[in-house]
């Protein structure tokens, strides 16, 4: 019965998905031959209602058919007239549904950090490129040693995002560690966190200080999960056990303002030791909420 359930919900994904795409699709080629940004802005915003409307189609059946067994804990003043950065731990596909059901609606429309390959995901692949969603490489380390410009690839593609998050409401979410955590990449890293991954400081420095003031604060978000190994299949099914989001404010302290992570040495440092600091209070938030 919960295979057929998570067949039912992935068709149901699928339909809404092709639905709002058709609207999306044709503001996206409008979009490319706008000629001026502030009509393209306008535009964008078109494109933004769109994305929140098929959000909130899938989260209105999930809440009916999947019944999601989520606590959440939300910090006052939410608004989505304001600017945030909000950092998550990640555990799994599934943790992009938790985020919406606790925040659709509570801040902006969001832009999610994404692999460069996932723009070759049918049908939303090209959406989240319309919606300008910035798609970071992955580089190994040995590459970026011998090509170090490599690496300013991705910092141009969050100076475009912060570019464009000038003109409008924008809650930009980054996984800071980069990638699901699993045992065996924790175990590989020798993270000295129990339930996390080594923080990545970079991206969330670069948002940080291109957004400036603009920010209302950091969203720091914990998604903490009953089970050891959740999974997207089994959410779609039904049977994915109770979570917990837990979220709080963060006002940035004076001295992150107009730093230069990559190119000043202490910044870089202090800016590594307040991140390092927050995941271990994230650990410990952890180990009490299972």
């Amino acid at each position: 019965m919960s295979t057929l359930k998570g067949l039912v919900s992935m068709l149901l994904l699928v339909l809404s998905t092709l639905i709002w795409a058709i609207p999306l699709y044709l503001l996206a080629l409008l979009k490319l031959i706008t000629p001026t940004r502030r009509l393209r802005r306008y535009v964008l915003e078109g494109l933004n209602h769109i994305a929140l409307a098929w959000i909130g189609t899938n989260l209105w059946w999930m809440k009916r058919w999947l019944k999601p067994r989520l606590e959440i804990h939300l910090p006052e003043g939410l608004s989505p007239q304001q600017w945030w950065l909000v950092i998550v731990n990640h555990r799994s596909w599934t943790d992009i549904f938790m985020l919406q059901l606790a925040l659709h609606r509570r801040i902006p429309m969001p832009r999610f950090f994404l692999k460069r390959e996932l723009i070759w995901v049918p049908v939303i692949g090209l959406a989240w490129w319309a919606l300008e969603f910035p798609f970071m490489r992955r580089y190994k380390r040995d590459r970026l040693e011998r090509n170090p410009r490599l690496a300013r690839r991705d910092r141009e593609a969050t100076e475009r995002l912060c570019e464009r998050a000038q003109q409008m409401p924008m809650a930009i979410y980054n996984f800071v560690e980069g990638t699901r955590f699993t045992v065996v990449k924790h175990d590989a890293q020798a993270s000295p966190y129990k339930r996390l991954l080594k923080p990545k400081a970079g991206g969330t420095a670069q948002v940080v200080s291109l957004l400036g003031k603009r920010l209302s604060g950091i969203l720091d978000v914990t998604l903490a999960y009953t089970r050891e190994s959740p999974n997207f299949w089994d959410f779609l099914c039904g049977r994915e056990a109770p979570a917990v989001l837990y979220a709080r404010c963060i006002e940035l302290p004076n001295w992150m303002h107009g730093g230069d992570y990559h190119r000043d040495p202490q910044y870089k440092e202090r800016f590594q030791t307040w991140l390092n600091a927050l995941w271990q209070e994230k650990d410990h938030l952890l180990a009490s909420l299972r």
